[in-house]
């Protein structure tokens, strides 16, 4: 397995992630999680809020990712998020931050966290005070390394200038590129690591969703704006083109999306999420596609930055 480096303290993981928030409390993504594991996948990312709609309480996913890892931990790095609420906003207030940490500990069954996240920046809190606040936790030993979700370039700046952050995670693929703009240039230049999640454009870089009522009645794209309509069917065009470009180059278009994404960068780890094992490997096949200048100015071609139609979340167009 390719290794990476996220921030500059030392945070090693395998070259691609896995993410879980998808992943129902059962034996199947238990399997998928001991056999990832297995394959040589070290970063699991869970979240205190995943797992919430489907076992009624916070904290089933990371009971679930502790389940399945437990006995194995020296071979795992686990990150988990904190910060989102459904009734109150984002939290990053100081007495939040460390009821958190203890309660994710508690529901992975750990004694430390290796990388733990702010879900999303509060704005009721400066950001110094929460890192301050991670940052004892750090000296604490309850967590290792220090990262930001969906945070924007100078709240990453000004926390950065607190702690040393090891990695920000936002959305990131061939039809979410926002992140080139700002918060990529400024990554690299603070030597910050970077872990896309949504790498496969929340399934529809896959190739497996060929109309809308293949997402099931109670899937959550089915609210999302490039999942509708007039947007579906012009996102389903240039899904089509890179799928044709995929099958050129002998591999699935997911490895062919996920190789795209490592190509843009040395510190880049995506964590493609799924429930099945056979996905983790064929997605585990995209470190072996090598992509050419002319292949990445092809893709650039077929899915130049902002093609996607529509909004990335629900009420955004």
């Amino acid at each position: 397995m390719q290794t990476k480096r996220l921030g500059q303290e030392g945070l090693e993981v395998s070259a691609l992630g896995l993410g879980t928030m998808m992943m129902p409390d059962n034996e199947e993504s238990v399997r998928t999680l001991q056999g990832a594991l297995d394959l040589g996948v070290t970063l699991f990312d869970t979240a205190d809020i995943y797992g919430e709609f489907a076992q009624g309480r916070f904290g089933g996913n990371e009971k679930l990712v502790g389940r399945a890892l437990k006995g194995r931990r020296d071979q795992a790095i686990i990150a988990t998020k904190f910060g989102v609420t459904h009734t109150q906003g984002p939290k990053g207030d100081p007495a939040y931050v460390k009821k958190s940490v203890d309660a994710s500990l508690y529901s992975l069954g750990l004694d430390y966290i290796d990388l733990y996240y702010q879900h999303r920046p509060d704005p009721g809190t400066p950001i110094e005070e929460t890192i301050g606040t991670m940052a004892e936790l750090v000296k604490a030993g309850k967590i290792r390394y220090i990262g930001l979700s969906e945070a924007p370039a100078d709240i990453i700046r000004r926390a950065h200038a607190v702690h040393p952050i090891a990695a920000v995670q936002t959305e990131y693929s061939l039809w979410s590129r926002e992140v080139e703009d700002e918060i990529l240039p400024l990554l690299k230049q603070l030597g910050i690591g970077f872990v896309p999640y949504s790498p496969l454009g929340r399934g529809f870089l896959t190739g497996q969703i060929k109309t809308f009522e293949d997402l099931a009645e109670d899937d959550y794209r089915r609210h999302y704006p490039r999942f509708q309509g007039e947007n579906f069917v012009k996102n389903l065009e240039v899904v089509k083109l890179i799928e044709q470009m995929a099958a050129q180059k002998g591999c699935s278009i997911s490895q062919l999306a996920l190789a795209w994404l490592m190509a843009q960068g040395e510190d880049i780890v995506p964590i493609p999420g799924t429930k099945r094992l056979e996905r983790v490997q064929e997605n585990l096949g995209a470190l072996e596609v090598v992509l050419t200048p002319a292949d990445l100015a092809e893709i650039e071609r077929i899915s130049p930055k902002g093609m996607a139609a529509g909004g990335r979340f629900p009420g955004r167009g």
